[in-house]
């Protein structure tokens, strides 16, 4: 069981249900969240199977036979029956290529396995044909070894024959004594032989009644199981007069499995808006910041050009006071020049009346 189990074909997740026991038409969960379902090749037994487990407990242990079919009931949502566990099982997938891929290796190992069986009904037919062949050669004769022994004791009777015939006729062809012991020898070594031969066809008798045997047990269980089969099908008929209602009911709850994907479907595209709405807001508180850290930049340089302008006004209001100043001592002086200016004139005038007068 090691080398299927430690190799699987083809694996997935999925939601695994099964049919309700009791009313056979809700589905039960059997793994609280999604698993692993995987394909597997049985070499001991030359069958596929599918396995899942929920941890050390196998939900699935299902397998594949000719007559299985796997139906998609939905986009998501695939079954199978299968009647050697007597119960149906239910694959939730995530998403349609899911389901598909699953179904297409359903089909793919059904096949496989329809194959593996008719090859070995093939070997069994050819491992039985040659027993079935004695068994054919046997029934010309009594098929008891007392007759298979009388048969025997028929056939040594030629060891008289080649030694009467001599002695009917000496005069033809007298036979030495030595040559007359080795034909002797060598009909008793052909009986030897034809011994060895019916303890051959003895043990191919009993093997073919042992396999007759194994037969007639495979015949009664295939009875068994057709009698099973047939209350199978009694029970079903008994149902089938609520198959419309199951129907309806099916018809219901894919259409409600619809809407509810539509929703789904729905409320994803609301969540991507969502999501590229959160991205542009965060592009813009980004933008925001940066332009936020660039107004704190130019307050902080408009406070140091504020603070220079006034520095500038202090200068340029003490420039002008002091131009003020000068220009009051400037005007000062200036009366001052005028006023010597006067008595320049006036000494002036003197000094030339002076002259004058002189």
């Amino acid at each position: 069981a090691t080398d299927w189990r430690s190799q699987p074909i083809y694996s997935t997740r999925a939601h695994v249900f099964q049919i309700d026991p009791n009313t056979k038409k809700n589905w039960v969960p059997t793994s609280k969240h999604a698993v692993t379902v995987s394909y597997f090749y049985d070499s001991t037994r030359n069958v596929y199977r599918i396995i899942s487990l929920d941890g050390s407990k196998a939900i699935i242990n299902s397998t594949i036979t000719p007559n299985m079919t796997f139906t998609k009931t939905s986009q998501k949502f695939g079954q199978w029956a299968d009647s050697r566990a007597n119960t149906v099982y239910g694959l939730g997938f995530s998403s349609e290529n899911h389901l598909v891929k699953f179904a297409e290796k359903f089909a793919e190992f059904k096949e496989a396995a329809r194959l593996a069986k008719e090859k070995s009904q093939e070997k069994m037919e050819l491992t039985s044909t040659p027993s079935q062949e004695s068994a054919t050669g046997d029934m010309q004769s009594p098929l008891t070894p007392e007759s298979i022994n009388g048969t025997d004791d028929e056939r040594t009777t030629p060891d008289a024959t080649p030694n009467s015939e001599p002695r009917a006729e000496p005069s033809q062809n007298a036979l030495p004594f030595s040559h007359s012991s080795a034909i002797n020898k060598h009909w008793e070594a052909e009986l030897a032989a034809l011994k060895g031969n019916n303890a051959k066809l003895t043990a191919a008798l009993l093997e073919s009644t042992a396999n007759v045997k194994q037969w007639k047990q495979q015949l009664a269980a295939y009875q068994e199981e057709a009698e099973r089969l047939h209350k199978r099908v009694t029970e079903l008929e008994c149902l089938s007069g609520q198959a419309n209602v199951i129907k309806s009911h099916k018809t219901e709850l894919n259409q409600t499995i619809e809407e509810l994907e539509s929703t789904l479907k729905a409320k994803e595209e609301e969540l991507e808006r969502l999501k590229e709405e959160v991205d542009n807001a965060n592009q813009l508180q980004a933008q925001r910041d940066a332009l936020t850290e660039k107004l704190q930049e130019t307050e902080t340089r408009n406070k140091d050009l504020e603070s220079q302008l006034a520095e500038l006004e202090q200068r340029l209001e003490s420039s002008q006071l002091e131009q003020e100043a000068f220009r009051r001592n400037l005007k000062t002086l200036l009366e001052i020049l005028d006023g010597k200016i006067f008595e320049l004139t006036e000494l002036r005038d003197n000094l030339a009346k002076l002259i004058e007068g002189s």
